[in-house]
């Protein structure tokens, strides 16, 4: 087979690969464009059957209505953002804290009861959050934190997500050479952690951080906290689209208002990621 064979082959192959990509990438992004442009459309086109995908007659009116809704709460619309922001911020570091200090030593370091111990990792995974709700609550409750943002928040720095992550991330980033050379340079086991475990381990800690902000951004009614001052801001989105067929609108932009956050923490972060895979990590 000639050179230029060869070439017009894989440049053929080039093109149906890009060409897949590219609708794969249309599909995944087809219902956020419809989401968005679903509300700037008046009333008279939210009902249309079939529904169109473009605004014949784009308007604000939903997003007007929004914050005229949002200066009708008895409860500032702005405490119920500062609960939201507080708890994700302080429950997504307080997590990916945790998770990677213990994944550290089950990674790097074999220690009796370590396999059995991540095994019941695995298996915490295959439990729902519905499934832990009253055992849960009784704990919070025993400790008094029932009607706090730490009745939420404590609970997440456990979740199992981060450790299943960190620890195969660690293994096969982190050689173990390293580490005692850090050692014998004098570094202690928490130095070693932050100085070098953490800098390589950042595309694990940062999609972490992904699926942290959009867990505890979207956090709706729990029976953790019950004060409405304490409320989260999807809780108080939820109330006002409640309203009926009549707020079908708001609702469209309250599903934009709310994935604003972690779509922008989405695309913060995939850049870093892939820079960070491309330039960081030493393997023996």
């Amino acid at each position: 087979m000639t050179n230029a064979k060869r070439l017009n082959r894989a440049f053929s192959m080039d093109i149906t690969i890009f060409i897949f990509l590219a609708i794969l990438a249309g599909l995944m992004v087809f219902p956020l464009l419809f989401a968005i442009f679903h509300s700037f459309k008046p009333m008279s086109e939210l009902f249309i059957f079939p529904p169109r995908f473009l605004p014949r007659n784009p308007t604000f009116q939903s997003y007007r209505d929004l914050f005229t809704l949002m200066q009708d709460s008895w409860v500032p619309f702005t405490r119920y953002l500062f609960n939201t922001a507080f708890i994700t911020l302080v429950g997504t570091a307080g997590h990916i804290f945790l998770a990677s200090l213990c994944a550290y030593p089950l990674a790097l370091y074999k220690f009796p009861g370590s396999k059995a111990f991540f095994t019941l990792i695995l298996l915490a995974l295959m439990f729902s959050a519905t499934v832990t709700t009253i055992p849960n609550y009784l704990i919070m409750t025993r400790l008094g934190w029932v009607d706090s943002y730490w009745a939420v928040i404590i609970p997440y720095f456990a979740s199992p997500l981060g450790l299943f992550l960190m620890k195969p991330f660690i293994e096969q980033n982190v050689p173990m050479s390293l580490v005692e050379s850090a050692k014998i340079d004098g570094f202690s086991d928490f130095g070693i952690y932050r100085y070098i475990v953490m800098p390589l381990i950042k595309p694990a800690w940062l999609t972490l951080v992904v699926f942290s902000v959009q867990a505890l951004w979207g956090m709706g009614e729990t029976i953790l906290i019950y004060s409405e001052q304490l409320k989260t801001l999807n809780f108080a989105m939820g109330q006002i689209v409640a309203g009926g067929v009549a707020r079908a609108g708001v609702g469209a932009a309250v599903a934009v208002v709310m994935m604003l956050v972690p779509i922008t923490v989405f695309i913060i972060s995939q850049s870093k990621v892939t820079e960070t895979m491309a330039t960081s990590g030493i393997k023996e």
